[in-house]
C-alpha cells in the first residue's frame, strides 16, 4: 500500500474519531505527497521519495519550532512538535546513535579523513547508507565530533 493510500485510510479513521488535529496534519502530508508526485513526470513516487517528503515536512516543522521558540510563542512550538510526532510515524525505524557512530567510524577509516575539512568525503559515504533512517543534521554533528576528536 502506498503512502497516499495509507494516509487516505488514516484520514478517514481520524475523522471518524473526531480528531481534527490529526486529520489536519494527515491532510497536509497527503497534499505534500501529492504535490511531490505532480512535480514528477510520471506522478508516481517511490517509497524512498515518499520518505523524503515526510522528512522535508518534519524539517520544516523543526525550523518553525526554532523560530517560535525564539519569538516567545511556546504554544505554536508545541503544536509543531505534536505534528512532528504524527509525521514521524510514517518514517522507517530510526537508527540508534550507537549504530550511527559505528557507520561513521567505518567511513572515517575507509576514507582516511583526519580533519573537519574532509567531512564531505565522509558524509558522501555515509548518507546513502542512512538515508531515511536518521536525521542528516544528527549525522553531520556526529561526523564533526569524530573528525575533531
Amino acid at each position: 500500500m502506498s503512502l497516499q493510500e495509507t494516509l487516505a485510510t488514516q484520514i478517514t479513521e481520524s475523522m471518524k474519531a473526531r480528531d481534527s488535529f490529526k486529520t489536519d496534519t494527515l491532510r497536509m502530508l497527503k497534499g505534500a505527497v501529492m504535490n511531490a508526485g505532480i512535480a514528477k513526470a510520471d506522478h508516481t513516487l517511490s517509497p524512498e521519495e515518499e520518505i523524503e517528503v515526510v522528512q522535508r515536512e518534519i524539517k520544516k516543522r523543526r525550523q518553525s519550532i526554532e523560530m517560535y521558540t525564539t519569538g516567545g510563542r511556546a504554544e505554536l512550538a508545541e503544536k509543531e512538535q505534536q505534528e512532528i510526532a504524527i509525521l514521524e510515524t510514517y518514517l522507517p525505524a530510526q537508527m540508534s546513535e550507537e549504530e550511527l557512530c559505528t557507520i561513521i567510524a567505518h567511513a572515517v577509516e575507509q576514507t582516511g579523513a583526519k580533519t573537519p575539512q574532509e567531512m564531505g568525503k565522509v558524509m558522501g559515504m555515509i548518507m546513502p547508507q542512512v538515508k531515511g533512517k536518521t536525521d542528516s543534521s544528527k549525522v553531520s554533528e556526529l561526523v564533526k565530533q569524530a573528525l575533531n576528536g
